[in-house]
């Protein structure tokens, strides 16, 4: 059997697809309007959601089940082709207010049957799902007719009229046809393709539009995501270099404060040796003096002696000596642990005195008693 592309559905909730060239009629009407409009070839669970065509689980053996979101009516189709509709999704659409009574009075017995009854006629499983149960009505396509014909919703007028335009097109001429398209495909049994009608083309173009609105502006949104995390890092990237520069800053202020109280502390000093009596001249401090004092009042060990060695030359000649722990014990072949035990020691004993440390470098220079 030739299939056809066509497309069918309200703007709500349209699909393209293909369609055996029997059906063409039933599937260009205005029905559309209330029921979607889509068949898939293979027995499989089926489910469309608004504009996309999703497969879901089902496996096979099962009938294949179509399921619109917007106006919630479900489809089965048999491998031979048919069709049934699940009786409550319809009468819930076409405003009908008891399923068993429209079922009587309208689409006949002929036209419904329970689902398990149309499911064994094929050996097919029920569809996957807590909403498909076995005594669920089900309605063909001749009771859907019916049931919309007998609708009084609004929705309904269009493919009434429809159908009262085929009825007369049988009537007059014998049968009803699609207008065929001006240009056919070409080649070795190629199906006959069919003009789209008018408003089936504008509710493409129309959600072609949609989807292109909607690329653009997920696209400025990435755009503008994109930006503000790049904004964001340069933000952060400029609030550590800043709270770098404020450490260091304070640093050099606490370096700066303490060396302003040792030259206070020297001023001091002088102050008060110049009011003392006159004594004997101060001697100069040199390196050798220096150690010469601390060995004569300290038990000194070779780690110590190593240390002191290192310190006293910087510290007779600059007053002050900024030396790292492991500065030391790379000079003096000591660990960076015996390095720290003998500045203890030195600084304990009083002999040397801490003044400020700056990146991590500790400064020392020389105790004044």
């Amino acid at each position: 059997m030739a299939r056809q592309p066509i497309a069918g559905g309200s703007a709500r909730g349209r699909i393209r697809c293909t369609v055996p060239a029997s059906l063409e009629t039933a599937r260009t009407s205005p029905l559309g309007d209330l029921l979607p409009t889509v068949r898939v070839e293979q027995p499989h669970y089926t489910e469309v959601v608004g504009d996309s065509h999703q497969p879901a689980s089902g496996g096979e053996g099962h009938a294949t089940c179509v399921q619109q979101q917007t106006l919630r009516s479900r489809r089965l189709t048999m491998p031979d082709g048919t069709h049934w509709f699940p009786a409550a999704d319809l009468c819930r659409n076409l405003g009908y207010s008891h399923t068993g009574s429209a079922l009587r009075a309208i689409a006949d017995a002929s036209n419904y049957e329970a689902l398990e009854t149309v499911l064994q006629r094929h050996t097919l499983g029920i569809p996957a799902g807590r909403e498909w149960r076995r005594d669920m009505k089900l309605v063909n396509l001749q009771g859907l007719v019916r049931l919309v014909n007998a609708c009084t919703k609004p929705e309904a007028e269009p493919f009434k009229a429809w159908a009262s335009k085929v009825l007369v097109a049988v009537q007059r001429d014998g049968s009803y046809a699609l207008t065929k398209a001006e240009v056919q495909p070409t080649g070795p049994g190629a199906p006959v393709a069919y003009a789209m009608p008018q408003q089936v083309a504008d509710a493409i173009v129309r959600l072609e539009e949609q989807n292109i609105r909607n690329d653009e502006r997920l696209a400025a949104a990435q755009e503008d995501a994109n930006k503000a995390r790049w904004e964001g890092v340069e933000v952060l990237k400029a609030v550590a270099d800043a709270q770098q520069k404020s450490v260091i800053a304070m640093q050099e202020v606490v370096l700066e404060t303490m060396r302003s109280m040792a030259r206070v502390a020297e001023s001091l000093d002088a102050l008060a040796a110049h009011r003392s009596p006159p004594g004997p001249p101060a001697e100069t401090l040199t390196a050798d003096t220096l150690l010469a004092a601390w060995r004569a009042r300290l038990t000194i060990t070779d780690d110590v002696w190593a240390v002191a060695v290192l310190l006293a030359p910087a510290l007779a000649e600059r007053g002050e000596v900024w030396y790292s722990a492991e500065h030391i014990a790379a000079r003096t072949g000591l660990t960076t642990a015996r390095v720290h035990d003998s500045l203890r020691f030195l600084l304990k004993r009083q002999c040397i005195r801490q003044v400020a440390s700056l990146h991590n470098t500790p400064g020392y220079g020389p105790h004044r008693a």
